[in-house]
């Protein structure tokens, strides 16, 4: 990574720490932190792709926008579903993937989903699972505006 490079990202940054200061966004951003792979970069990712959350009526349509949906093809009774959808908001699904491998690491209930998921699965497939689930968390969040509880595991 070159000097300028180095510098701009720096730039960048702090960008980004003046506007989790902010009134406007600073307490939507302290919300969404609070939730085990969510650092500063998703949550400010996450509030200018959804804009609002109260715009998708549930977490279908709001997983289909994220493009965490499998595709599906079907003709007469045959019904056929496969990967998950190319269409889709493909820097918000990337980064909500990532988060999620964070997520299965660093929150008890995400992580025991996790193990048992890949039990019957193979672990690409299992963590898009695990992403449906952190968008969950996410939505329930911004809805409420209500900090994360992180879950206890028997």
């Amino acid at each position: 990574m070159s000097v300028s490079e180095r510098a701009e990202l720096l730039k960048i940054n702090r960008k980004l720490r003046e506007l989790e200061k902010e009134v406007m966004y600073g307490f939507k951003i302290k919300l969404l932190r609070s939730i085990p792979g969510i650092g500063l970069i998703v949550a400010v990712t996450l509030l200018s792709e959804l804009e609002t959350i109260l715009r998708f009526k549930n977490l279908d349509k709001l997983c289909s926008f994220v493009g965490l949906v499998p595709r599906t093809n079907t003709s007469g009774e045959n019904d056929k579903t496969g990967k998950i959808t190319s269409r889709s908001n493909k820097p918000l699904r990337g980064i909500i993937i990532e988060a999620a491998w964070i997520a299965s690491r660093n929150d008890p209930a995400l992580a025991q989903c996790y193990l048992e998921l890949c039990k019957r699965m193979k672990p690409n497939k299992a963590i898009i699972k695990i992403a449906k689930k952190l968008l969950n968390r996410i939505r329930y969040v911004m809805k409420n505006e209500k900090e994360y509880v992180h879950s206890v595991v028997q």
